[in-house]
């Protein structure tokens, strides 16, 4: 690598997960592209993680080692931000694994489009009981080559995979964008998505996935359900950041309260019941607060969504009983009706019944 600097600054978050690392850090070391830095942070592991990338590190003098006590995920990524060189970011959990052209194929898009960022697909990735990659499709013919975010706003409703992507350094220090640092909190993500999307004004997005997405690592924050309100959290800072820096985009107002919405269903949905139940007063506290306030604008909502909305503001239970069918995945009338009633009973299957009749 030159002393100047290098083309891209893969940033590595590292806690705890020496079962994956070598697999992801062969695919980080691979690449085509050389002239990249890769900072790995290892976040106080208590495993033979550190051990592995003091391993890498002293055969690939592109490796740089920033190793600190537990902090949280957020806090990792921003030490990663303030010591990268790169004229673009990439990142790459350490769970997780990248094509070997990745960061080649979007470093060249990012140089032929001037690009603030790229974006680029990847695969859903099972390693148990056999190797299964499923192809995610966040770029499609809707939304697939040179965008402005600003005008074709897809973008902000895909999911937030920050990681098959680079961003241009620069931009991403003009505009502020940062994670939200909070010890131990999940969905940071989801902010630093919002804040990148709300920011650009060019973007390339290729038809091509660049990245492997782990779905079986038992201590994925994802499958932690302790964290069952850190999504609330993050979705104030980026309320928090959208009246800082773009207060002049409004519509942007409403495009994170569907966001926000959007969010809450998928965070309500993998809750045991229990902690639904927890979850649901919170959910609706904040979707009433988002209207009272204007900002939700139904009309960008699927119907199906605005059926939602209304029904969780207007008859939270019955909510809750839609929901509780909806993760039967049922496909006929016939199925959906028997298993309403196998859920909610034979009153509230005709309330519900009655209610989507109306709205």
């Amino acid at each position: 690598m030159s002393h100047e600097a290098p083309s891209v600054s893969l940033l590595v978050p590292i806690c705890n997960v020496e079962r994956y690392l070598r697999e992801c850090l062969d695919s980080a070391c691979k690449q085509t592209l050389r002239d990249i830095e890769i900072i790995c942070i290892n976040d106080g592991s208590t495993d033979n993680s550190l051990a592995i990338i003091q391993e890498y590190a002293a055969q690939d003098p592109r490796i740089v080692v920033i190793d600190k006590p537990n902090s949280g995920y957020g806090d990792s990524m921003n030490l990663g931000l303030a010591r990268a060189r790169g004229e673009y970011i990439g990142i790459l959990e350490s769970d997780d694994y990248m094509e070997l052209d990745a960061l080649e194929r979007m470093y060249r898009a990012a140089q032929r489009g001037h690009a603030q960022v790229v974006k680029a697909d990847f695969y859903f990735f099972w390693s148990t009981p056999t190797v299964c990659n499923k192809r995610a499709h966040f770029v499609d013919s809707v939304i697939e080559g040179h965008v402005n975010p600003q005008v074709e706003r897809e973008v902000f409703y895909r999911k937030p995979s920050i990681w098959s992507a680079i961003y241009k350094r620069s931009f991403l220090e003009e505009c502020n964008v940062s994670f939200l640092p909070t010890p131990g909190a999940s969905y940071q993500d989801a902010g630093f998505n919002f804040k990148v999307w709300s920011s650009c004004t060019n973007a390339v997005l290729l038809d091509y996935a660049v990245l492997h997405y782990r779905q079986d690592n038992e201590k994925s924050s994802v499958n932690n359900p302790g964290k069952v309100f850190n999504v609330c959290d993050e979705y104030e800072e980026m309320w928090r950041y959208l009246d800082e820096a773009h207060a002049d985009r409004p519509y942007l107002r409403a495009v994170l309260a569907r966001m926000q919405f959007d969010s809450y269903e998928w965070n309500y949905d993998r809750l045991s019941d229990e902690l639904a139940a927890q979850f649901l007063p919170k959910m609706r506290e904040d979707m009433k607060r988002n209207i009272e306030l204007g900002r939700v604008n139904l009309n960008i909502f699927e119907p199906a969504k605005r059926v939602g909305i209304k029904l969780l503001l207007e008859r939270p239970r019955l909510y809750a009983i839609k929901r509780a069918s909806d993760e039967d995945k049922v496909k006929t009338r016939m199925e959906r009706f028997r298993s309403l009633l196998r859920i909610g009973g034979l009153i509230n299957t005709f309330r519900l019944m009655a209610f989507r009749a109306i709205h």
